[in-house]
Protein backbone atom coordinates (compact mmCIF):
# COMPACT_ATOMS: atom_id res chain seq x y z
CA UNK A 1 0.00 0.00 0.00
CA UNK A 2 1.38 3.44 -0.92
CA UNK A 3 2.03 6.10 1.73
CA UNK A 4 -0.84 8.28 0.46
CA UNK A 5 -3.29 5.36 0.56
CA UNK A 6 -2.07 4.35 4.02
CA UNK A 7 -2.64 7.85 5.33
CA UNK A 8 -6.10 8.00 3.77
CA UNK A 9 -7.03 4.70 5.44
CA UNK A 10 -5.81 5.91 8.83
CA UNK A 11 -7.72 9.17 8.46
CA UNK A 12 -10.95 7.29 7.78
CA UNK A 13 -10.46 5.33 10.98
CA UNK A 14 -9.79 8.32 13.24
CA UNK A 15 -11.84 11.02 11.51
CA UNK A 16 -14.30 11.27 14.43
CA UNK A 17 -11.43 12.46 16.62
CA UNK A 18 -10.20 15.42 14.59
CA UNK A 19 -7.81 13.70 12.21
CA UNK A 20 -5.44 15.84 10.20
CA UNK A 21 -4.14 15.42 6.67
CA UNK A 22 -1.47 18.13 6.54
CA UNK A 23 -0.22 19.33 9.96
CA UNK A 24 -0.49 23.08 10.12
CA UNK A 25 2.78 25.02 9.83
CA UNK A 26 2.55 28.16 11.94
CA UNK A 27 4.92 31.11 11.52
CA UNK A 28 5.89 33.90 13.87
CA UNK A 29 7.33 37.23 12.74
CA UNK A 30 9.50 37.40 15.87
CA UNK A 31 13.21 38.00 15.25
CA UNK A 32 16.28 37.18 17.30
CA UNK A 33 16.93 37.82 20.05
CA UNK A 34 13.62 36.71 21.56
CA UNK A 35 12.38 34.78 24.55
CA UNK A 36 9.55 32.44 25.29
CA UNK A 37 8.18 30.43 28.20
CA UNK A 38 7.72 26.67 28.53
CA UNK A 39 5.87 24.86 31.30
CA UNK A 40 3.05 22.38 31.81
CA UNK A 41 0.80 20.31 34.05
CA UNK A 42 -1.34 23.23 35.16
CA UNK A 43 -4.55 21.19 35.59
CA UNK A 44 -6.93 24.13 35.46
CA UNK A 45 -10.05 23.11 37.38
CA UNK A 46 -12.42 24.27 40.12
CA UNK A 47 -10.26 26.22 42.63
CA UNK A 48 -12.01 24.25 45.39
CA UNK A 49 -10.23 21.13 44.12
CA UNK A 50 -6.86 21.54 45.81
CA UNK A 51 -5.99 17.85 45.46
CA UNK A 52 -5.62 18.06 41.68
CA UNK A 53 -3.62 21.29 41.68
CA UNK A 54 -2.79 24.38 43.68
CA UNK A 55 -4.90 27.38 42.57
CA UNK A 56 -2.59 29.97 44.22
CA UNK A 57 0.42 28.46 42.43
CA UNK A 58 -1.41 28.40 39.10
CA UNK A 59 -2.39 32.04 39.41
CA UNK A 60 1.06 33.19 40.59
CA UNK A 61 2.74 31.41 37.67
CA UNK A 62 0.31 32.85 35.12
CA UNK A 63 0.89 36.38 36.42
CA UNK A 64 4.68 36.02 36.51
CA UNK A 65 4.70 34.64 32.97
CA UNK A 66 2.56 37.54 31.78
CA UNK A 67 4.95 40.02 33.38
CA UNK A 68 7.92 38.28 31.70
CA UNK A 69 6.33 39.37 28.40
CA UNK A 70 7.45 36.37 26.31
CA UNK A 71 7.05 36.21 22.54
CA UNK A 72 4.90 33.13 23.13
CA UNK A 73 4.10 30.42 25.68
CA UNK A 74 4.47 26.69 25.12
CA UNK A 75 2.27 24.60 27.42
CA UNK A 76 3.27 20.95 27.43
CA UNK A 77 -0.04 19.30 28.22
CA UNK A 78 -2.45 18.59 31.05
CA UNK A 79 -3.76 22.10 30.64
CA UNK A 80 -7.15 21.12 32.04
CA UNK A 81 -7.73 18.56 34.76
CA UNK A 82 -10.48 16.85 32.76
CA UNK A 83 -10.52 17.67 29.08
CA UNK A 84 -14.21 16.98 28.57
CA UNK A 85 -15.24 19.21 31.49
CA UNK A 86 -16.27 22.57 30.03
CA UNK A 87 -16.09 24.12 33.49
CA UNK A 88 -12.40 23.22 33.78
CA UNK A 89 -11.74 25.07 30.53
CA UNK A 90 -13.71 28.05 31.79
CA UNK A 91 -11.25 28.24 34.68
CA UNK A 92 -8.46 28.27 32.07
CA UNK A 93 -10.28 31.11 30.31
CA UNK A 94 -10.60 33.21 33.44
CA UNK A 95 -7.22 32.51 35.06
CA UNK A 96 -5.18 33.15 31.87
CA UNK A 97 -6.98 36.35 30.89
CA UNK A 98 -3.77 38.31 31.59
CA UNK A 99 -2.10 36.57 28.64
CA UNK A 100 -4.87 37.51 26.24
CA UNK A 101 -4.81 41.10 27.45
CA UNK A 102 -1.14 41.21 26.49
CA UNK A 103 -1.77 39.36 23.19
CA UNK A 104 0.63 36.54 24.09
CA UNK A 105 0.26 33.54 21.79
CA UNK A 106 -0.03 30.08 23.36
CA UNK A 107 1.22 26.96 21.56
CA UNK A 108 -0.20 23.91 23.40
CA UNK A 109 0.55 20.20 23.37
CA UNK A 110 -2.03 17.59 24.29
CA UNK A 111 -1.62 15.78 27.61
CA UNK A 112 -3.45 12.73 28.89
CA UNK A 113 -5.70 14.86 31.13
CA UNK A 114 -6.66 17.03 28.16
CA UNK A 115 -8.14 13.86 26.62
CA UNK A 116 -9.91 12.62 29.76
CA UNK A 117 -13.54 11.57 29.47
CA UNK A 118 -15.39 11.85 26.18
CA UNK A 119 -12.55 12.44 23.74
CA UNK A 120 -14.70 14.18 21.16
CA UNK A 121 -15.90 16.73 23.71
CA UNK A 122 -12.38 17.05 25.14
CA UNK A 123 -10.92 17.89 21.72
CA UNK A 124 -13.78 20.29 20.99
CA UNK A 125 -12.94 22.16 24.21
CA UNK A 126 -9.24 22.15 23.33
CA UNK A 127 -9.50 23.32 19.72
CA UNK A 128 -12.07 25.96 20.65
CA UNK A 129 -9.34 27.65 22.70
CA UNK A 130 -6.68 27.25 19.99
CA UNK A 131 -8.33 27.84 16.60
CA UNK A 132 -5.00 28.53 14.86
CA UNK A 133 -4.23 24.81 15.16
CA UNK A 134 -7.04 24.05 12.69
CA UNK A 135 -7.86 20.81 14.54
CA UNK A 136 -4.25 19.58 14.32
CA UNK A 137 -3.10 17.40 17.19
CA UNK A 138 0.55 17.86 16.15
CA UNK A 139 2.06 20.77 14.23
CA UNK A 140 5.12 22.97 13.70
CA UNK A 141 6.00 26.57 14.53
CA UNK A 142 8.79 28.47 12.76
CA UNK A 143 10.20 31.44 14.70
CA UNK A 144 13.38 33.23 13.55
CA UNK A 145 16.24 30.68 13.70
CA UNK A 146 14.16 28.04 15.49
CA UNK A 147 11.71 25.30 14.59
CA UNK A 148 9.26 23.97 17.18
CA UNK A 149 7.69 20.56 16.61
CA UNK A 150 4.71 20.01 18.89
CA UNK A 151 3.74 16.35 19.29
CA UNK A 152 0.74 14.44 20.60
CA UNK A 153 2.21 11.72 22.80
CA UNK A 154 -1.11 9.87 22.96
CA UNK A 155 -0.13 8.87 19.40
CA UNK A 156 3.05 7.05 18.44
CA UNK A 157 5.89 9.51 17.83
CA UNK A 158 8.09 7.31 15.64
CA UNK A 159 5.59 5.42 13.47
CA UNK A 160 2.25 6.02 11.79
CA UNK A 161 1.26 9.41 10.33
CA UNK A 162 2.80 11.43 13.18
CA UNK A 163 6.03 9.45 13.06
CA UNK A 164 6.33 9.87 9.28
CA UNK A 165 5.66 13.60 9.58
CA UNK A 166 8.22 13.99 12.38
CA UNK A 167 10.91 12.01 10.54
CA UNK A 168 10.38 14.16 7.46
CA UNK A 169 10.73 17.32 9.51
CA UNK A 170 13.87 16.12 11.29
CA UNK A 171 15.49 14.94 8.06
CA UNK A 172 14.80 18.27 6.33
CA UNK A 173 15.68 20.89 8.93
CA UNK A 174 16.27 24.17 7.03
CA UNK A 175 19.93 25.27 7.08
CA UNK A 176 19.06 28.57 8.78
CA UNK A 177 17.54 26.78 11.81
CA UNK A 178 19.91 26.69 14.79
CA UNK A 179 17.57 25.08 17.31
CA UNK A 180 14.83 22.48 16.95
CA UNK A 181 12.48 22.36 19.95
CA UNK A 182 10.33 19.29 20.46
CA UNK A 183 7.39 19.66 22.84
CA UNK A 184 5.40 16.67 24.07
CA UNK A 185 3.70 15.60 27.27
CA UNK A 186 5.39 12.31 28.16
CA UNK A 187 9.15 12.52 28.94
CA UNK A 188 11.79 10.42 27.15
CA UNK A 189 13.95 10.54 30.31
CA UNK A 190 12.99 10.98 33.94
CA UNK A 191 14.24 10.00 37.39
CA UNK A 192 10.63 9.59 38.48
CA UNK A 193 8.96 6.19 38.70
CA UNK A 194 5.49 4.67 38.47
CA UNK A 195 6.29 3.04 41.81
CA UNK A 196 7.34 6.23 43.60
CA UNK A 197 5.74 6.94 46.96
CA UNK A 198 3.25 9.78 46.48
CA UNK A 199 2.98 9.29 42.73
CA UNK A 200 5.20 9.53 39.71
CA UNK A 201 5.75 8.32 36.17
CA UNK A 202 8.42 6.23 34.50
CA UNK A 203 9.61 6.96 30.97
CA UNK A 204 7.60 4.99 28.41
CA UNK A 205 8.99 2.90 25.56
CA UNK A 206 7.56 5.10 22.74
CA UNK A 207 9.37 8.17 24.09
CA UNK A 208 12.56 6.16 24.60
CA UNK A 209 12.41 5.26 20.90
CA UNK A 210 11.92 8.96 20.12
CA UNK A 211 15.04 9.83 22.13
CA UNK A 212 17.00 7.18 20.26
CA UNK A 213 15.91 8.64 16.91
CA UNK A 214 16.83 12.16 17.98
CA UNK A 215 20.25 11.18 19.31
CA UNK A 216 21.06 9.22 16.16
CA UNK A 217 20.33 12.32 14.07
CA UNK A 218 21.92 14.94 16.34
CA UNK A 219 25.49 14.32 15.21
CA UNK A 220 24.52 14.74 11.57
CA UNK A 221 22.75 18.11 11.75
CA UNK A 222 23.80 21.66 12.44
CA UNK A 223 20.81 22.47 14.67
CA UNK A 224 20.65 21.48 18.33
CA UNK A 225 17.70 19.38 19.46
CA UNK A 226 16.02 20.46 22.71
CA UNK A 227 13.14 18.44 24.15
CA UNK A 228 10.52 19.85 26.56
CA UNK A 229 8.09 17.49 28.28
CA UNK A 230 5.93 17.28 31.38
CA UNK A 231 3.76 14.56 32.95
CA UNK A 232 6.16 14.33 35.89
CA UNK A 233 5.14 17.14 38.23
CA UNK A 234 8.62 18.44 38.88
CA UNK A 235 11.72 19.76 37.09
CA UNK A 236 14.55 17.78 35.51
CA UNK A 237 17.36 18.54 33.09
CA UNK A 238 19.39 15.85 31.38
CA UNK A 239 21.61 15.69 28.30
CA UNK A 240 22.25 12.60 26.23
CA UNK A 241 24.39 12.42 23.11
CA UNK A 242 24.09 16.13 22.40
CA UNK A 243 20.34 16.35 22.93
CA UNK A 244 19.04 18.42 25.86
CA UNK A 245 15.97 17.13 27.71
CA UNK A 246 13.86 19.15 30.14
CA UNK A 247 10.94 17.97 32.26
CA UNK A 248 8.89 21.03 33.12
CA UNK A 249 5.78 19.75 34.87
CA UNK A 250 5.67 22.31 37.66
CA UNK A 251 2.62 24.31 36.56
CA UNK A 252 0.55 23.64 39.66
CA UNK A 253 -0.39 19.93 39.62
CA UNK A 254 0.19 17.92 42.79
CA UNK A 255 4.00 17.51 43.05
CA UNK A 256 5.83 14.23 42.43
CA UNK A 257 9.12 13.30 44.05
CA UNK A 258 12.19 12.90 41.85
CA UNK A 259 15.33 11.08 43.00
CA UNK A 260 18.28 13.46 42.63
CA UNK A 261 22.06 13.18 42.69
CA UNK A 262 24.10 15.30 45.16
CA UNK A 263 25.25 17.69 42.40
CA UNK A 264 21.71 18.38 41.19
CA UNK A 265 20.82 22.04 41.97
CA UNK A 266 17.36 20.86 43.09
CA UNK A 267 18.70 18.20 45.45
CA UNK A 268 16.75 18.38 48.71
CA UNK A 269 13.83 20.27 47.19
CA UNK A 270 10.79 18.05 46.74
CA UNK A 271 8.31 20.64 45.47
CA UNK A 272 9.40 22.59 42.40
CA UNK A 273 6.63 24.69 40.95
CA UNK A 274 8.20 26.64 38.11
CA UNK A 275 8.32 27.85 34.54
CA UNK A 276 11.24 27.88 32.10
CA UNK A 277 12.36 31.07 30.39
CA UNK A 278 14.08 30.34 27.07
CA UNK A 279 16.21 33.17 25.67
CA UNK A 280 17.20 32.66 22.04
CA UNK A 281 20.00 34.46 20.21
CA UNK A 282 21.68 33.74 16.89
CA UNK A 283 23.69 30.63 17.78
CA UNK A 284 23.09 30.32 21.51
CA UNK A 285 20.20 30.02 23.89
CA UNK A 286 19.79 30.13 27.64
CA UNK A 287 17.15 28.20 29.56
CA UNK A 288 16.46 29.35 33.12
CA UNK A 289 14.29 27.57 35.65
CA UNK A 290 12.22 30.11 37.60
CA UNK A 291 11.13 28.40 40.82
CA UNK A 292 8.14 29.55 42.87
CA UNK A 293 7.85 29.00 46.62
CA UNK A 294 4.59 30.00 48.33
CA UNK A 295 5.14 28.25 51.66
CA UNK A 296 5.52 31.57 53.50
CA UNK A 297 2.34 32.95 51.97
CA UNK A 298 4.27 35.35 49.75
CA UNK A 299 5.78 34.48 46.38
CA UNK A 300 9.52 33.79 46.61
CA UNK A 301 11.27 33.39 43.24
CA UNK A 302 14.66 31.78 42.71
CA UNK A 303 16.61 30.55 39.69
CA UNK A 304 18.36 27.38 40.86
CA UNK A 305 19.20 26.08 37.40
CA UNK A 306 20.30 27.81 34.19
CA UNK A 307 21.56 26.04 31.08
CA UNK A 308 23.41 27.52 28.09
CA UNK A 309 23.18 25.66 24.78
CA UNK A 310 25.01 26.47 21.56
CA UNK A 311 25.02 24.96 18.11
CA UNK A 312 28.81 24.53 18.32
CA UNK A 313 28.39 22.01 21.14
CA UNK A 314 26.20 19.66 19.12
CA UNK A 315 28.73 16.82 19.12
CA UNK A 316 29.38 16.93 22.87
CA UNK A 317 28.18 13.81 24.66
CA UNK A 318 27.10 14.33 28.28
CA UNK A 319 24.99 12.38 30.71
CA UNK A 320 22.23 13.89 32.77
CA UNK A 321 22.12 14.69 36.44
Amino acid sequence: MSLSKSLAFVLLLVAPFFAQTQPVELHSQTRTPFRFVVYGDTRFTDPANTQAASPPVRRALVQAIAEADPAFISVGGDIAYNGDDTNDWKIWDSETEAWRQRHITVYPALGNHDLHGNQRIALENYFQRFPALQNNRYYSVRTANTLMLVLDSSLDETSGPQGEWLANKLDRVPPDVDFVFLVLHHPPYTASSDRALGGGHSARHPEQLLAQALEERQGRVHARFVVFSGHVHNYEHQEHNGVAYFVTGGGGARPYRVERTPNDPLNGKRVNYHYLLVEVDRSTLKITMNRLDLTSGAAVWTQPDSVAISVQAATTVTQGQ
